[in-house]
This record gives C-alpha cells, structure tokens and sequence, in this order.
C-alpha cells in the first residue's frame, strides 16, 4: 500500500506577509474589474481569507483598501520610469514606455477606472495618488533631458505630453489594443519629440534640447 503523501505543514503568515497577500489579491480584481464591481467578499475569497479578517487589516473597509492597493500600482507605475541614465535618451523612453504599456496592457479594466474615474471609492486622496504618478514621470523626464530649472513651457509640453500618453493608452483600450504596443510605443516616442519641437520655436532653452536629441531620432 502506497503511503499517503504527507500533508503541508501550515504557516502563519506575517503581518506584512498577510497584508501584501491581500493588497495582490485585490490588485488582481480591480485590474480587471471596475472597483465598484469588486467587494470585500471577493477580495476575501480570491485571498481565501474570511471577510473579518479582511477587516482586521483594513478596518476602514473597501475604501481603505482600494486606496492602499491604488498606491501599490502606482509605486508600480512610478517604476516603470526608473530607466538608467545611461545611452541616448530616445531609447531610454522607449523602454520606458515599453513597461508603461505592459502595465496597462495586464491592468486594463482598473487602468480605464482610474483615470477616467466615477468611481464609487474615488476621493481626493485617491486623486492625488494618480497625481503623484504623473508628477513622478515628469521628475523623471527632466532628469533624463539632464533639466533642473524646466521653465514654463518645458514644464507645460511635457505634461502635455503625459497627458498625452494616458488619453492615447485608454483609446488604445478601448479599440482592442491595436495598433500593436510597439507601435503606439515609437508613436508616443515621437510626438514627444514633435512637441518639444514646437515649443522650441518658442523657448530657446527647449531649442537646445531638441538639437541635442536630434541624433536620437
């Protein structure tokens, strides 16, 4: 007679152990799902957990932990831009936006709720943590064109351009995905650079940007 296969040995999890397992199994439901669409007895069974010890880590309910998860995604987004500064800056946006469009692209639904809101659970706060990210990106653009005092007009094209990059990836939702990502990738690429290039006429300081990156292109 074969001998039974011994059965696991159970491990309490950690504070943080627990509480990172539920943040990703509520991260999991809302990338795919509306956040007014998902309730703490999903999170609960996705987590396989029970709904008070749900609330034992988030005793403020679905609003506290859609707002801790959104934080998770947007440290997750904030990395996207963490790009060596090393090598030409047109390929650094790139890969930049190479993982910028991975995200979205394995985030949809909660991607399109959080930018376009009317959520239920939408607040100032949680309108602040998308804010974080996109001054987070523009930091990062900056620092990447080697830019510390960005005058008015820099300041406005590149945050042009990020909004820029949101509207285009929610209508690249919403039309399946297409072009391809590495095509809406080269195309994101460029109008960043189209931009810059009209404000140069304009700024001399951007003037000098686009010269410098015109090996890039």
């Amino acid at each position: 007679m074969t001998p039974a296969a011994p059965t696991p040995a159970y491990r309490r999890l950690s504070v943080e152990e627990r509480r990172s397992q539920l943040l990703t199994s509520a991260l999991n439901l809302f990338a795919h799902r509306a956040p007014e669409d998902v309730s703490l007895d999903d999170v609960a069974e996705a987590a396989g957990v029970s709904r008070p010890l749900v609330y034992r880590y988030f005793p403020g309910g679905k609003q506290q932990l859609y707002e801790a998860a959104l934080r998770s995604a947007a440290d997750e987004l904030r990395h996207c831009f963490d790009e060596p500064l090393e090598g030409p800056m047109l390929p650094r946006l790139s890969r930049a936006l190479d993982r910028y469009l991975t995200f979205v692209d394995q985030h949809d639904a909660g991607f399109s709720a959080l930018l376009q809101g009317g959520s239920v659970v939408e607040t100032s706060r949680t309108t602040a943590i998308v804010d974080g990210v996109r001054r987070a990106a523009a930091e990062h653009i900056f620092r990447h064109l080697e830019v510390t005092d960005p005058g008015p007009r820099l300041r406005m094209t590149v945050r042009m351009w990020i909004t820029a990059v949101e509207a285009s990836s929610l209508i690249w939702l919403d039309e399946d995905k297409q072009p391809p990502a590495e095509e809406l990738r080269d195309w994101l690429v460029e109008q960043f650079v189209a931009m810059l290039t009209v404000t140069a006429r304009r700024d001399p300081r951007t003037d000098a940007l686009v010269q410098a990156l015109a090996g890039d292109v």
